[in-house]
C-alpha cells in the first residue's frame, strides 16, 4: 500500500439485514478496489471493514451509504483506523 492508503471501520444501521446488504458490499469493494471484509452484527446493523487508496475509500464509503435496493440504511459510522490493521488481501464476508 502506498502512503496514501487509508483504512475504515463502518457500522450501517437501518433495514440493513436479510436485503442483500452483505453481497453488495463485496461487489462494491470489488468495484471500488478496496479489501477487507463484512459482517451483520448481532443488534441488526452490518459492520465493514476497508483500506485502500484515498479515493476507493470514499467511493466505497459513498456506496454504503447509498445500500441495495431493498435496504434502507439509516445511518452510517465511520471511524479511522491504522491500515496496518487490516489484514486482507480481498475483500470478503465474515
Amino acid at each position: 500500500m502506498t502512503e496514501d492508503t487509508l483504512a475504515c471501520r463502518w457500522l450501517i444501521s437501518g433495514r440493513v439485514q436479510g436485503v442483500g446488504f452483505r453481497w453488495y458490499t463485496v461487489r462494491r469493494a470489488g468495484e471500488c478496489g478496496v479489501v477487507g471484509w463484512v459482517r451483520n452484527l448481532p443488534d441488526g446493523r452490518v459492520e465493514a471493514v476497508a483500506k485502500g487508496g484515498a479515493d476507493q475509500v470514499t467511493a466505497f464509503h459513498a456506496a454504503l451509504t447509498q445500500g441495495p435496493s431493498l435496504s434502507r440504511v439509516e445511518n452510517v459510522d465511520k471511524v479511522n483506523i491504522p491500515h496496518e490493521t487490516v489484514d486482507a488481501k480481498s475483500f470478503m464476508l465474515k
